[in-house]
Parts: structure tokens; sequence; C-alpha cells
């Protein structure tokens, strides 16, 4: 079988190498390339292909994990490879958010862009079959699992806000004012909130320390206990309290 195949890469090099190592071949065939998303939704929407290979980051508005949801609303289960260099979280948050299922592989470009490497995940993909570099996978999964516990998600719109300010080391008279509170204790308790969600009632008992604790949870954008000695701990990819390495 004849495979008709699009690639995605807006390296024109590497987009014309990947052309003549796989068109080589001798039973693939490149019906169409690019170096953009949009350009790829307009011929694969009219023309579909067997199967897409596609570089995640690409030059137009659109990423590869945008131009694959926008394909599959059309054309459902379209096989995609997908290759990226970038270790971009937000990449990684967009393929999680995305659903996609089967019918797809998600490799790193240094380690899969032999042709002889890429064929087999152009078939499996075809076949509806699906293959996640392990590397991306953990990443994936790191992400997910910093998504479910970032601190700002566990506070209400206003507590969100005093938060950053708090971060900021605005005092809680300068927080009121700036929230057009005239009572600068509202802004204390919307802190014994914050404390509160972040369990840092329980381990400090010192508004001051639970103020500079909450301030490194913003900074750092994850949550932090800390134990009875002040060591930090962090969650990590398990859902297991280990003790924070990169605090010092």
């Amino acid at each position: 079988m004849q495979i008709d195949l699009v690639i995605v890469e807006d390296n024109h090099k590497l987009r014309r190498a990947l052309i003549s190592g796989l068109t080589n071949l001798g039973d693939l065939t490149v019906t169409f390339d690019c170096n953009s998303g949009e350009d790829a939704y307009e011929f694969c929407l009219a023309r579909p292909p067997h199967v897409i290979l596609m570089d995640v980051q690409l030059a137009g508005e659109m990423n590869g994990i945008d131009t694959a949801v926008a394909l599959r609303r059309e054309h459902p289960r379209l096989p995609i490879v997908f290759y990226s260099i970038q270790d971009d979280e937000d990449y990684y948050r967009a393929f999680r958010r995305a659903g996609i299922l089967s019918h797809y592989a998600y490799v790193r470009k240094s380690n899969y862009l032999l042709p002889a490497m890429i064929r087999p995940l152009l078939q499996d993909a075809i076949n509806g079959r699906s293959f996640i570099d392990p590397d991306i996978e953990a990443r994936v999964q790191e992400v997910r699992h910093k998504d479910q516990h970032a601190p700002l998600d566990l506070l209400e719109p206003n507590e969100q806000q005093v938060a950053r300010m708090l971060a900021q080391g605005m005092s809680n008279q300068q927080i009121a004012a700036k929230m057009g509170f005239r009572d600068k204790r509202t802004i204390s308790r919307i802190n014994g909130q914050i404390y509160t969600a972040w369990n840092l009632n329980n381990t400090a008992v010192d508004e001051k320390v639970a103020r500079t604790r909450a301030a490194l949870i913003m900074q750092s954008g994850r949550l932090i206990q800390w134990d009875e000695f002040g060591s930090p701990h962090i969650l990590d990819e398990r859902g297991k309290w280990v003790l924070w390495e990169g605090a010092g």
C-alpha cells in the first residue's frame, strides 16, 4: 500500500531532508508539505492524507497540537506523528488537554527523525495504535501533576489577588488600599483563608512565618509543606511528599 503523507515542518532544510529520506523508502508519497498549521489544515481538510508527520512548534499561530485538534474535528482520529525538540510545558499541557487517545505518536526530534525509525511510527498511527516517547510521557505526567496541585487553583479569585500582592511584599494596609477595602482586617481574614488552603496555619503559628511561606509558594508556583524542623517538602511525580532539594 502506498501511503499518502503530509509533512509539516517550519525548518526548510529539515523538511527537504525528510521528504527525500522518506520518499526513498519507496512506499511513501509526500502529497503536501508546509511550514504552518494553517496551511496544513487547509490542505488536509480538503484532501486528508493517510497520515501526517508534524513538528509541534510551527511558523504560524497554530502549533502542531492545535492543528491536530482542529483537523480531528472534521476527520476524527486522523493519524498524526508529532515530534519536537522543545521541552515546553505549554506544549505538554496542550497535548494532555487535547484528549488525543489513539492513531498518534509523540516523539523527541533528536531520537526519531531517521526515516527508518519514522516509518513504523507512521504505520502504527495509521493502524490506530499510539506511542509516546517515555521522556515526553514523564514530562506530560509531571505537568498534569503540577496542574493538579497548582496553589492558585485552591484559592477563590479574591484570595488569588491577595496572594499575588502578598508575594510582591505588600503590607495588609497596602493590599487593602489597592483592592478598595476600608478595613485592613479584611485582608487579615483573607490571609487566614490562604494559609488554611495551603496548610500553613498548621505548620506556622507565627503569622510572619506563614506570610513568608505563602510568598515562597507563590514564587515557586507549587505547593510546599514544611516539617517541624523547617525543611520544605514538595509533591513528586507519584504524589508523595519529598524533601525539596532545589530549595537550597
